[in-house]
């Protein structure tokens, strides 16, 4: 099968759960925002924002701010999340992007998900360890959430799409080898 350094770094690219406490250095955070913003976006209106976090202490705050919204949620699975000690939406990792858009279009949602597609394979091609973090989205019109990110720089008028976690892999965690579904792909000549 074809390949080039492009396609490999696609095909080594994992979800990854387990991060060392070493910070994604600003030169690399700029490198993997610059490639979200020059990801496609519906009629090139680039209405998304990326927030990005470093800081420990906000990360932990938005962790519980969404967990207290778990907590709420008439879902038991989300209400045992949200009342744990030890769960962590975004995994310990050192940066957390959020990813927003103004939810007035109806591809806003996509354009999110191809720029979080661009960061993760930009830090992989950096060696930075990344993963889809989904809860925000769930959670960002949860009053004390809300407040909180937009103390963060979300914009108000944003809906969460996405956000990205950043850092090293933890090397005591094996990375899961990717098994490809088969029956996904049709071609039609």
């Amino acid at each position: 099968m074809k390949t080039n350094e492009i396609l490999e770094n696609i095909k080594a690219r994992r979800s990854v759960r387990a991060y060392t406490s070493q910070q994604v250095s600003e030169e690399d955070l700029q490198a993997v925002l610059e490639a979200a913003i020059y990801a496609p976006s519906g009629m090139h209106l680039e209405t998304w924002h990326f927030t990005a976090i470093q800081n420990i202490d906000k990360l932990t705050e938005l962790n519980e701010r969404i967990k207290g919204a778990f907590a709420k949620s008439e879902d038991t699975r989300l209400q045992e999340r949200g009342h744990s000690k030890t769960y962590c939406c975004y995994y310990h990792a050192p940066t957390l992007v959020i990813v927003s858009n103004e939810p007035t279009q109806w591809w806003a949602g996509m354009d999110c998900a191809c720029a979080i597609e661009n960061m993760f394979l930009a830090a992989q091609s950096l060696g930075i360890g990344s993963c889809w973090i989904n809860q925000l989205g769930t959670t960002c019109d949860d009053s004390e959430v809300r407040e909180f990110i937009t103390s963060l720089g979300v914009p108000e008028n944003h809906k969460v799409y996405g956000c990205v976690a950043l850092g090293y892999v933890d090397p005591e965690t094996p990375m899961k080898e990717k098994k490809v579904k088969a029956g996904t792909l049709t071609i039609v000549k």
